[in-house]
C-alpha cells in the first residue's frame, strides 16, 4: 500500500461529506513580519499594537488575510492538489479576530458536485470553517474548484448545486469584540476620509503596482502551506508555468488598496470573488476599488462599506472590467466584493 497521498479527484468526494483537514498551525509574529515583507501592507489596527488599543482591542490582531490563507491552506491536500482552477469564493464571513499565539484547524463540507461536458473534470463545492485552539469560529466561507477526474470512465454523480447567496447582508455582519473607532486617530492611519466620504458607485485607481516574481510567490504560498502542484511544478500545466496563488493577488490588491482606502481597517465579509484570468510571474498587479453599497453596523462607531476590490495586469481606471458578453476583460485577475469596517 502506498504511503504517499496522491490528493482527492473528482470522483472521490460525495455530498454532504466532512473533511477535518491535517495540520493545526500556530500563528505568531513570524508570520506578520513574513506578510509585510511578502505585501506592502500598511493598514495600521493589524500594524500597531497602540494603534489597535485606541480602537478597543486589546493587542494589534493578525491582518485578516493572514487568517484566510492559513484555513485555505489547511484544505489543499484534500480539496484542491488536484485542481486546475480555484474557480471563485463566496458567503464568507469573518467571525473573530485572530492574534499571534492562536492556534487554527480547518473543516469543510461537500455543499455541491458537477461534472464537467468533458468528463476529465468536475466542479466542487465546499463550505470550509477556521477555528481556533478553544474551538471558536474565526473564519466561514464557500469556495468551488475544478478537479481533476481519476478515471473519465467513471460515471458522473447527479449534478447538485448549491444555493449561494450572491452577499452577506449588512445584519449578519460580526463586527470584531470590543472594536470601536470612537477615538480614531486619522493622523496616525493616514488618511483623513471616513465611511460617509465614499460614496456609492464612485471608483478609485488605487495607483501603484507590484511586479511578481517566482521567487516571493512561491515563498507566500509556502508560507500559507498550500501544497496544489500547479503554484510549483512546471510540469503540473501544459504550458510550462507555475500559477500564482490566487489569494497571492487578494493580498497585493488589499495592500494596494491602502492607498485611497487606508481606513478600511477589517475585512468583514467576502460576498463573492472569481479569479478571473490567470496570472503568472513577470505579471505587475494593480488595484482599483469600486464602492457598491453602505451600511449602519452593531456599533455606532463603526460603518460598512460593500467594496467592488478588482486586481489587473494594467492600472484599473474604470469601472468597466467585463466585455459585453459578461466575460472579464483580459487583464483583470481579481473580482472580489468585500464588506470592509471603516471609521464613521
Amino acid at each position: 500500500m502506498s504511503k504517499t497521498n496522491p490528493g482527492n479527484f473528482f470522483e472521490d468526494y460525495a455530498l454532504g461529506q466532512t473533511i477535518r483537514h491535517a495540520v493545526p498551525r500556530t500563528l505568531t509574529d513570524g508570520e506578520r513580519a513574513l506578510y509585510t515583507a511578502l505585501y506592502p501592507s500598511r493598514h495600521a489596527l493589524s500594524a500597531s499594537d497602540e494603534f489597535a488599543r485606541g480602537c478597543g482591542l486589546p493587542r494589534s490582531p493578525l491582518d485578516d488575510l493572514i487568517t484566510f490563507h492559513t484555513v485555505f491552506g489547511k484544505t489543499v491536500p484534500d480539496v484542491s492538489l488536484n485542481a486546475v482552477a480555484n474557480l471563485g469564493y463566496g458567503d464568507g464571513r469573518f467571525l473573530k479576530k485572530v492574534y499571534p499565539g492562536d492556534t487554527l484547524n480547518s473543516t469543510s463540507e461537500v455543499i455541491g458536485l458537477k461534472e464537467n461536458s468533458n468528463g476529465k473534470t468536475g466542479i466542487v463545492w465546499v463550505r470550509t470553517t477556521g477555528r481556533n485552539q478553544n474551538g471558536e469560529d474565526v473564519l466561514t466561507y464557500c469556495r468551488w474548484v475544478m478537479v481533476r477526474k481519476r478515471d473519465p470512465e467513471t460515471p458522473a454523480p447527479a449534478p447538485i448545486l448549491p444555493d449561494l447567496s450572491t452577499q452577506v447582508q449588512a445584519r449578519n455582519l460580526v463586527i470584531p469584540e470590543n472594536l470601536q473607532f470612537r477615538d480614531y486617530d486619522f493622523g496616525l492611519s493616514g488618511d483623513p476620509h471616513k465611511w460617509g466620504d465614499y460614496e456609492i458607485g464612485e471608483h478609485i485607481d488605487h495607483v501603484d503596482g507590484v511586479t511578481i516574481s517566482e521567487a516571493e510567490h512561491m515563498m507566500a504560498t509556502r508560507l500559507w502551506q498550500n501544497t496544489a502542484k500547479v503554484h510549483f511544478d512546471v510540469n503540473a500545466r501544459p504550458d510550462g508555468d507555475r500559477l500564482i496563488y490566487g489569494g497571492h493577488i487578494i493580498s497585493l490588491a488589499r495592500a494596494l488598496s491602502f492607498n485611497g482606502m487606508a481606513n478600511a481597517q477589517s475585512i468583514l465579509a467576502i460576498n463573492a470573488g472569481v479569479h478571473a484570468n490567470p496570472s503568472f510571474a513577470g505579471d505587475t498587479i494593480y488595484a482599483a476599488t469600486t464602492v457598491l453599497d453602505k451600511a449602519e453596523t452593531s456599533e455606532s462607531s463603526v460603518g460598512a462599506l460593500r467594496v467592488r476590490l478588482i486586481a489587473g495586469k494594467e492600472p484599473i481606471t474604470t469601472a468597466e472590467i467585463k466585455e459585453s458578453n459578461g466575460k472579464h476583460l483580459p487583464h483583470i485577475a481579481l473580482d472580489l466584493d468585500i464588506w470592509v469596517a471603516m471609521p464613521k
